[in-house]
């Protein structure tokens, strides 16, 4: 369970990154916990970046 929790969170980092490990997502015991990790990541980065832009275009402070 460590070993899938792991692949996840580092695939939740490298998605939030634009990044993708074609090794860490063909691993056959963790590789799917990673590119669900890439696509959560990838998901929030996307909010993140959605939001800012939104209150960019109503004025507000980015902070």
């Amino acid at each position: 369970m460590d070993d899938a929790l792991l692949a996840y969170a580092a695939g939740h980092a490298d998605g939030a990154a634009g990044l993708r490990s074609a090794e860490a997502a063909d691993h056959p015991d963790t590789g799917s916990d990673y590119r669900i990790g890439v696509a959560d990541g990838s998901v929030v980065a996307f909010q993140t970046e959605l939001l800012a832009e939104v209150r960019r275009l109503l004025g507000e402070d980015p902070a």
